[in-house]
């Protein structure tokens, strides 16, 4: 089955969702608060835990009868009080009842030693919020102060990190040049994709939180670039991206990031039978999954992205940002190296009628079908 549905975006109309998470005090609260403030935030929807940290407004929650607030600039504060799922259906029958405000974006915090990737999930497998929803980024939010000590010493922090579509650095004004610098560098080595941006006392453009997707509304090489992060362009196929980083110290053990490229177009089969061998042997391990993949039976790319095993549904672009129309698929792993994903690419790939280059990847399911593969 083609990943295509016409010229149709199944993203189209789905409320973007941004998961914001960051290990324990790295200011996420005081981010929230401050983009709340700002104008282009005044019809988000802010869902918080309120086992967490200390959220946004959460004395308001604390002294509300109901889950909602309605903050002063016309924001609406949520807290999880049962099930995000649950909340998440709550907000949007509420929303088309007309019963609260008519929000175009919603933005998760999570807390201190939350994994994003299981919000990911349910955005994408839960069949009600996926019609609804559609997850537009994950921002990570690190301490300047004690984020090196975190990243070294918390696994939950390393993962964090390495999910993340974009870093955000706070607290860089109570730590010395010096060690911001250092932070930012072990920053890159997890996750040499995230675009690194710095946030005092949380004051930050909320443009640069939003927009992390890459879909149909936008297909030139600047939206490529901030959506996939950095690759070598000038990568062989048989090379790939060489800039891949593996960590060797503390609990950031096993981390790695490559991008592979493919000079030879895929067919849908042989692609998917790819994707099905390594999500079921490798799923776990698979952190985050980015790429723009070349199908024989489609004249623009197909853009896959995914975390672990399940991935959103495949959406095809009407034309290629830029000349180089090879696939590139960037990968950020946990205890798999470059050289078994290419491995095992190349064994299920001639298996599959596919005449492959050393590389490797792993994508989603055909349309309209589960997300889980």
């Amino acid at each position: 089955m083609s990943p295509s549905a016409g010229s149709r975006d199944p993203f189209a109309g789905r409320i973007p969702v941004t998961i914001i998470t960051g290990f324990l005090g790295s200011g996420k609260s005081t981010l929230l608060g401050t983009l709340l403030r700002h104008p282009a935030m005044h019809r988000a929807a802010v869902i918080v835990n309120e086992f967490g940290e200390v959220g946004i407004d959460h004395a308001l929650l604390a002294d509300s009868t109901e889950s909602m607030t309605l903050l002063p600039n016309g924001c609406l504060c949520c807290s999880v009080r049962t099930d995000l799922q649950d909340t998440l259906r709550e907000l949007f029958i509420k929303r088309r009842a007309g019963e609260i405000i008519d929000f175009d974006r919603v933005c998760i915090e999570t807390t201190g030693l939350a994994d994003p990737v299981p919000i990911m999930h349910a955005l994408i497998s839960d069949t009600m919020l996926a019609a609804h929803y559609r997850l537009d980024g994950v921002v990570t939010l690190v301490d300047a102060v004690n984020g090196s000590f975190a990243l070294t010493n918390m696994a939950e922090a390393v993962k964090q990190v390495a999910v993340a579509d974009r870093l955000v650095i706070t607290k860089t004004d109570l730590a010395p040049t010096e060690r911001v610098a250092a932070l930012c560098a072990q920053l890159r080595d997890v996750n040499p994709q995230a675009k690194q941006l710095e946030a005092v006392r949380g004051v930050l453009d909320p443009t640069e939180l939003s927009g992390l997707s890459f879909h149909r509304a936008r297909t030139d090489e600047v939206a490529l670039a901030r959506w996939l992060g950095p690759v070598d362009p000038h990568a062989s196929s048989g090379g790939g991206d060489r800039r891949e980083r593996l960590l060797t110290s503390g609990h950031s053990a096993g981390i790695t990031t490559f991008c592979l490229w493919f000079d030879v177009p895929f067919t849908w089969q042989s692609f998917t039978a790819i994707v099905q061998v390594l999500t079921s042997l490798r799923g776990p391990d698979l952190l985050r999954v980015k790429g723009l993949v070349h199908l024989e039976e489609e004249a623009g790319p197909v853009v896959v992205q995914g975390a672990q095993h399940l991935f959103h549904e495949p959406v095809t672009l009407e034309s290629w940002p830029g000349d180089d129309r090879r696939s590139r698929i960037v990968f950020i792993t946990r205890g798999l190296e470059r050289d078994a994903v290419e491995s095992l690419f190349r064994a299920i790939g001639a298996v599959a009628g596919h005449a492959a280059p050393a590389g490797g990847t792993s994508g989603p399911p055909p349309p309209g079908s589960a997300a889980h593969v």
